[in-house]
């Protein structure tokens, strides 16, 4: 088992602690105005507050408990991550497919490369007012633009992935006699596996990018929603809480991912140290 590289982790948290600290000496010499940027232990306090699962409320006036601490952070977090989820499964599972027959098929590739390339530009959040339109408000429009926003990344990586495997191999296989199933599944599929899963990770860091925009304007809860809500009552503490809690959730799911294809390609000579 792989030991824990401390020395590696002290070291990549050094330019953060550096801002933070920085940021605080900003606050406490008073060179920028709290309502538009609190400080780091004030976002700390309504973070904690946001995450509590319990009701409080501070009998003084201007106290950082001057609001009821719910527990409504875990709530808008799992919200959010379960429309990411379920759009990405939408987005990658179209994407996947249609990115082997485009890579594998020249005849597939050429009727499908003009329409992909005129809608992959177009930004998820584009869609917006058609979503709208098409599934109303709730979770179905935001699902869809997630779906949107994995499905490109996948596709296109899929389709280089496929496109790039060696005819060297290709050839050999045929030379033993693999049949067309075979090919594609022990020759093709494993050499286009790392394109697939680097567009697996883009995808997801998209998918949750889009998810925040998606919660602005269409559903009811969610890490976007509620920083939209903390906007409208110049709560910057609780936008700058959410906003972490979202840099949080990102750096879990990249190195999650990160940790997930060093072991699906465990085999690739790129990983050897």
């Amino acid at each position: 088992m792989k030991s824990i590289n401390w020395r590696a982790i002290a070291s990549g948290l050094i330019v953060p602690v550096a801002v933070i600290a920085l940021w605080q000496l900003v606050c406490v010499l008073g060179w920028v105005n709290p309502l538009k940027l609190p400080s780091p232990l004030a976002v700390v306090q309504r973070w904690l507050q946001y995450l509590a699962p319990v009701e409080a409320y501070a009998p003084e006036a201007g106290s950082w408990l001057a609001w009821a601490v719910s527990g409504e952070l875990l709530r808008d977090a799992w919200g959010s991550m379960v429309r990411v989820l379920i759009g990405f499964l939408v987005g990658a599972g179209l994407a996947l497919p249609i990115g082997i027959l485009m890579g594998a098929s020249q005849r597939v590739y050429d009727k499908l490369y003009i329409l992909v390339q005129i809608l992959r530009p177009i930004p998820p959040s584009a869609y917006t007012p058609l979503a709208m339109l098409w599934f109303g408000l709730g979770n179905p429009p935001a699902v869809f633009m997630i779906a949107i926003a994995a499905f490109f990344p996948v596709l296109i990586n899929t389709i280089v992935g496929v496109r790039q495997v060696d005819s060297i191999y290709l050839r050999a296989a045929r030379n033993l006699g693999a049949n067309q199933s075979t090919l594609f599944l022990r020759v093709m599929l494993p050499a286009a596996t790392p394109y697939i899963l680097a567009g697996v990770r883009i995808a997801i860091g998209a998918a949750f990018m889009i998810v925040i925009v998606s919660e602005l304007i269409a559903v009811p809860d969610g890490l976007g929603f509620r920083i939209n809500e903390a906007r409208e009552y110049s709560w910057t503490d609780k936008v700058m809480a959410g906003m972490f809690t979202i840099g949080l959730i990102g750096l879990a799911l990249d190195i999650g991912m990160n940790k997930l294809n060093n072991y699906l390609l465990r085999w690739h000579r790129g990983l050897e140290s």
